[in-house]
Order: C-alpha cells, then sequence, then structure tokens
C-alpha cells in the first residue's frame, strides 16, 4: 500500500542554522493497482462472449481423371448465372440462342427467378459464373440465395468469353442490328 518515511532528511537542528520543516517522502506500492487490472481485465474477457467467424462450407469435387467419362447433361436444366458489375445478374437458360435476361440480388429478383426456374425444370443445375467486375460480397450473396431457395446443384465456374461477348451484346441491342 502507500507508505510515509518520516525519518531522515532536512530537519535543520544544526546551530545558527534556520530551522525548516522535515520532508516527508513518499513511495507508493503499485502491486493492488496491478493485480486489480489483471482481475478486470481476465474479468471482461471471460465475461464476454467472443464472435465467431462466419464461415460457408463449399465442398469441391475431386479433379477428374483423364479416363474419367464426362457426365452429359441437357442443356435445358441448365441455368447460368453471370453475376456483372454494379449488383446485376445476367441469367439464361441453355446454350444455343439463349434469351440473356438482367435482375438483382433482391428477394423479387434472383430468388423469384430460381423459385420459377426450379418448379419449371426438374432437377434444375444452376451454374454460377462471376465475371471481372463483379465482388466478392456477390459472389457470397448468390450462395446464400442457393441455400435460401434450396437449389441441391449448383457449380462455381469459369465464365467464357463467348459468354462475355452474349452479355456485351445484350447490354448494346441497337448496336448488334447494325452488324
Amino acid at each position: 500500500m502507500a507508505e510515509v518515511n518520516t525519518g531522515g532528511g532536512g530537519g535543520g537542528k544544526k546551530k545558527g542554522g534556520k530551522v525548516r520543516a522535515k520532508k516527508a517522502s513518499t513511495k507508493i506500492d503499485m502491486t493492488p493497482m496491478v493485480d486489480l487490472a489483471f482481475l478486470l481485465l481476465t474479468f471482461f474477457m471471460l465475461a464476454n462472449t467472443l464472435s465467431k467467424p462466419q464461415t460457408m462450407e463449399i465442398n469441391m469435387p475431386e479433379k477428374p481423371k483423364p479416363e474419367d467419362k464426362i457426365p452429359e447433361v441437357n442443356e435445358k436444366k441448365v441455368l447460368s448465372l453471370a453475376l456483372g458489375e454494379n449488383n446485376k445478374i445476367y441469367y439464361y437458360v441453355g446454350i444455343t440462342d439463349p434469351e440473356v435476361l438482367v435482375t438483382d440480388y433482391s428477394d423479387k429478383g434472383i430468388r423469384k427467378v430460381l423459385r420459377e426456374k426450379k418448379a419449371e425444370i426438374p432437377k434444375l443445375i444452376v451454374l454460377i459464373k462471376p465475371m471481372e467486375e463483379s465482388k466478392y460480397q456477390n459472389v457470397v450473396d448468390i450462395f446464400d440465395e442457393m441455400t435460401i431457395s434450396a437449389v441441391p446443384t449448383y457449380a462455381l465456374v469459369d465464365i467464357s468469353k463467348q459468354e462475355i461477348k452474349m452479355i456485351e451484346e445484350s447490354k448494346n441491342p441497337s448496336e448488334n442490328t447494325n452488324q
């Protein structure tokens, strides 16, 4: 605790000298304050709940061997979602002469599209294709939408140059008619 020393130092009891008041030296023991600080720190660390990281489980398939046969899929069962800039999603069904439509991440946007296509197409397969302009948050949002809409089969794949060209043409239809 605190301690006051009264002995020694500047009394002035010599002959002919001035009489001066004794100066008391103080010494403060900091041990109890350090103990209290560590007790408080320990208490607040244990009493506070640490935030749990939010993770999304993604199961990746094994890389196919060259001798493995690639399963054939009917193109009319494949819904392709191209994640574009400004939180836009370009979607189309099939490969041959698809109609590219645009939606967003709202519940009246992609969620409605997924539910309609899931009801319309049995055994629907969704291909998620992020473009260079899309953000990481867009990929997380679309995975959340897959879970909410209960789409059983979906995959994250690279977008081809042909698909990028097809999306660009759908953005500017007036330029395509002049070619």
